[in-house]
C-alpha cells in the first residue's frame, strides 16, 4: 500500500477537485482505493457523499432523512449503508479529545466497487490544539503525546488494511498547522498541486523548509523513542512531484504572465522543496499539467459524478462530450504518471 497526500500551503488550486478525480481514475484503472478526508473543511467528503448522506454521517438529527426508517442510500450503481455508527476521522479521535482513551477505528464507507472514503468533519478543527500541545512532549517520548500525533496515521493503515487499499489518498489542508503537519506525516509521499502564479510559489517556499524540519525531527528525534506496539510512521513524505493546474486565461493576465511563473516552478521546487538546485534545470518532479475543466464542474457536481464521466443525459452534448473526453484522457496520464513515480525504487531525477 503507498499513501500519497495531496497538499499546497496555498489554497484554491484545485487540491479537492484533484484528489477526486484520481480516486475514481485509480479505480477505474483497477486498483483499490481508499480517499481520506483530513481537512477540517470536509470538501472531499462533500463531493462524495450528497446532503442526505451528510446529515446522516454528522448526525444533524433535524434532517428529513431520519424521518421514519433509516435509509437505504445509494450513490452511483452501489447502495452503501452509512448508519450513527458509521465514524468520521474527528469520531475516531474524539476519545483523545475528550481524555478517555485512544483512537476508536471505524470501517470506511464504499462510494463504488474499489472505492472507499474515511470521511472528514468539520469537528476535526477542535484537535489542532490537542496535536499542537502533544507535539513537544513527544520529544520526550511522552506515550500519551506519540499516541495523539500518530492517531491520523493509525486510522489511516486501519482504514487501507480493512479494504485491502492499494493506493490511500489523503486530502490535506491549505496550512502548515498541527493538523497538516500530523496528516502529512501519515503519508508516504506528498503530491503538490501548483497553479503558475506567485502564491503558489510562495506556498512552496514555505513548505518545503516546513517538510525537512518535521522529517528531521520526527526522524531524529521522536521516532527512537516511540515503543514497538504502537504503530508509528517513518515519517518519509517523500516529494513525488507537482501537478500545474492551468487556469482560465483572463484578458488582465496576459500569457506572458503566467509563462513567467510556470517557468520558474522547477527551481522554486528544486530550491525550497528538494534543497537541491541541481534538480532546477529539468522537469523531472512536473508529473502533468492539466487544463481547466471550468465548464465541466457544474454538470459534475449535478450529476454526482466525475467529469470524465459525464453523458449525454447529464447535459454533456456535442462539443462538450469531446471535452469529457480529453478531460478522461489528461487524468487517466496523470494517474498513470503518478503509479510510476509510486513503483519506481528510487525518486524522480535519481
Amino acid at each position: 500500500m503507498k499513501s500519497v497526500a495531496l497538499f499546497n500551503n496555498k489554497g484554491g488550486v484545485g487540491k479537492t477537485t484533484l484528489t477526486y478525480h484520481l480516486a475514481h481514475m485509480f479505480q477505474r484503472l483497477g486498483h483499490r482505493v481508499l480517499a481520506v478526508d483530513l481537512d477540517p473543511q470536509a470538501n472531499l467528503t462533500s463531493a462524495f457523499l450528497d446532503e442526505d448522506d451528510l446529515a446522516i454521517l454528522w448526525t444533524e438529527s433535524e434532517s428529513p432523512a431520519w424521518a421514519g426508517a433509516e435509509p437505504q442510500l445509494t450513490l452511483g450503481p452501489f447502495a452503501r449503508r452509512i448508519t450513527r455508527e458509521t465514524g468520521t476521522v474527528a469520531a475516531s479521535v474524539r476519545p483523545i479529545m475528550e481524555g478517555l482513551g485512544d483512537v476508536e477505528f471505524f470501517s470506511p464507507t464504499q462510494i463504488v466497487d474499489g472505492l472507499w472514503l474515511t470521511p472528514g468533519d468539520l469537528e476535526l478543527s477542535a484537535f489542532e490544539d490537542r496535536l499542537s500541545e502533544a507535539w513537544p512532549r513527544c520529544f520526550m517520548g511522552a506515550l500519551d503525546a506519540i499516541r495523539t500525533t500518530t492517531a491520523f496515521y493509525r486510522i489511516v493503515s486501519d482504514a487501507a488494511r480493512r479494504v485491502d487499499a492499494d493506493i490511500v489518498l489523503i486530502d490535506v489542508g491549505p496550512n502548515l498547522g498541527a493538523i497538516n503537519r500530523a496528516a502529512l506525516l501519515a503519508a508516504d509521499t506528498v503530491l503538490m498541486p501548483l497553479a503558475a502564479d506567485l502564491f503558489s510559489l510562495r506556498g512552496l517556499r514555505n513548505l518545503g523548509p516546513a517538510l525537512r524540519d518535521w522529517r528531521a525531527t520526527w526522524q531524529g528525534t521522536v521516532l527512537p523513542k516511540i515503543p514497538q506496539d504502537i504503530s508509528a510512521p517513518s515519517g518519509e513524505m517523500r516529494p513525488l512531484g507537482y501537478v500545474i493546474m492551468q487556469p482560465t486565461m483572463r484578458l488582465d493576465r496576459p500569457v506572458k504572465a503566467y509563462q513567467r511563473w510556470l517557468a520558474r516552478i522547477p527551481y522554486v521546487f528544486a530550491d525550497a522543496v528538494l534543497a537541491d538546485l541541481g534538480e532546477a534545470d529539468n522537469k523531472a518532479y512536473e508529473i502533468a499539467t492539466l487544463r481547466n475543466y471550468r465548464s465541466l464542474m457544474p454538470l459534475a457536481h449535478d450529476a454526482r459524478k466525475p467529469m470524465f464521466d459525464l453523458k449525454a443525459a447529464d447535459g454533456a452534448l456535442g462539443s462538450t462530450q469531446t471535452y469529457v473526453q480529453k478531460c478522461r484522457a489528461d487524468f487517466q496520464h496523470l494517474a498513470e504518471r503518478v503509479l510510476d513515480r509510486l513503483t519506481a525504487d528510487d525518486p524522480p531525477g535519481n
